[in-house]
């Protein structure tokens, strides 16, 4: 029963009947962070940044998307000196880094570099089943929204 509830809250807040949630993508990658209760810090640290509007545009987008947990990794004062408003440029590029252009699902991803939207390059690895993007490991895949897909990471990367 705490599924049906889970994803009947998922679809009052995108907008999709129950019926065709399954059936439908999430509205958008920024939409998939919202919706989830590990990624209130990332959401707060796209809020403060101005990427709400960028990243719920059309993309297509793939993002690596760290938990509270990989931002509880950084150091103490870390996240709340980035958050304040005259670093908000050093949190753009810390956030952008993690976006990738394109859509790139896990089975897609091949070991080298890729440009990230910061424009700086990151390392990605994959094999064994796994993926890895600057040392930080894919923990889920393939969380497929309208404008792209996310991938939760368990590390916040750094350009």
């Amino acid at each position: 029963m705490k599924l049906r509830s889970l994803f009947a809250s998922l679809a009052l807040w995108a907008g999709f009947s129950v019926g065709n949630l399954l059936a439908a993508p999430a509205a958008t990658v920024v939409g998939i962070a919202v919706g989830s209760p590990d990624h209130t810090t990332l959401v707060a640290a796209v809020k403060a940044a101005g990427l709400v509007e960028t990243l719920s545009g059309k993309g297509p987008f793939t993002v690596f998307a760290p938990t509270n947990a990989a931002f509880a990794k950084l150091p103490a004062g870390t996240v709340e000196s980035l958050l304040k408003p005259e670093n908000k440029a050093k949190l753009v590029a810390v956030l952008t880094y993690h976006v990738v252009p394109g859509k790139v699902m896990a089975k897609d991803v091949k070991s080298g570099k890729v440009k990230t939207v910061n424009g700086k390059e990151a390392t990605l690895m994959a094999g064994h089943g796994s993926v890895m993007i600057d040392g930080a490991t894919v923990v889920a895949a393939d969380l497929v929204a309208g404008n792209g897909v996310v991938h939760v990471i368990d590390t916040v990367i750094l350009p």
